[in-house]
C-alpha cells in the first residue's frame, strides 16, 4: 500500500512549533487595506494558534495523528 499523502493546502497554510502546536497566519490582511485601522492591520500580522475545535481535523490533513 502506498504511503497516504499531506494535503498540499494544509501544509501551505500551517507549521508545527517546537512544543507541537500549529502556527497560522490570519486571515483578512491581504487586500481593501485602506478602510481597516492600522491597529486592525498589525494584529493581523502576529501569527496565532489553531483553536483546540479545530485542531484534529488539521492534524488529519497534516498526517500528524
Amino acid at each position: 500500500m502506498s504511503k497516504m499523502k499531506t494535503k498540499s493546502s494544509a501544509k501551505k497554510r500551517f507549521k508545527v512549533t517546537g512544543s507541537g502546536k500549529i502556527k497560522r497566519k490570519h486571515a483578512f490582511k491581504n487586500h481593501i487595506l485602506t478602510k481597516k485601522s492600522k491597529k486592525r492591520k498589525l494584529k493581523l500580522t502576529h501569527d496565532g494558534l489553531v483553536s483546540d475545535s479545530d485542531l484534529n481535523n488539521i492534524k488529519k490533513q497534516l498526517r500528524l495523528k
